[in-house]
């Protein structure tokens, strides 16, 4: 016959088992939160004005990139910024999440040697109060990344500049004629 009391041990055990779960659970949350920040330092930008222009100023990550959340079309996406790349390079799995067209193919030269992407135009890219656009972009069937490379036909639209571990980027000044 069994009593109630012989069921105790059972469901304590299992409360101390439910306990550690739940534990390791909002650890990883916790330490996944803090990885991500790690990678990229910049999910939500500060924008100072300047002369009445916004200036958004990016941390470098722990890996020595900046890397950043913005928005191509309206849709978030994380950047990383990359000045010796041409154009703004969409791997192919994001490219298909944005809805974005396949022109072109075009060969590009690659650290790791030429490869063939195909070319688009992006509408417009945001980031934080910047905003430039229409931005000749490339479509990279080869990487499966998430991360957009920032290339300069975004980049030469702006003005930036590196202090120490911070990049601010703004709208050219406008010349006096």
């Amino acid at each position: 016959m069994n009593r109630p009391a012989d069921k105790a041990p059972v469901i304590g055990k299992y409360m101390i088992v439910a306990a550690w779960v739940l534990v390791l659970a909002l650890l990883t949350l916790f330490f996944n939160d803090r990885l991500e920040q790690q990678r990229n330092p910049n999910r939500s930008l500060k924008t100072t004005t300047a002369d009445g222009m916004p200036e958004v100023q990016l941390k470098r990550n722990r890996f020595g990139h900046y890397v950043a959340t913005g928005s191509i079309n309206g849709q978030d996406v994380v950047f990383m910024l990359d000045t010796g790349a041409t154009d703004v390079s969409i791997p192919a799995g994001v490219a298909d999440r944005l809805g974005l067209e396949r022109g072109q193919p075009a060969v590009y030269q690659t650290a790791n040697g030429p490869i063939t992407a195909w070319r688009t135009v992006v509408d417009e890219i945001r980031l934080g109060a910047l905003s430039v656009g229409p931005v000749p972009a490339s479509i990279n069937p080869h990487d499966s990344t998430d991360a957009i490379l920032l290339g300069m036909s975004f980049l030469r639209e702006l003005d930036f500049s590196q202090r120490g571990n911070t990049l601010t980027l703004k709208y050219p000044q406008q010349e006096a004629h």
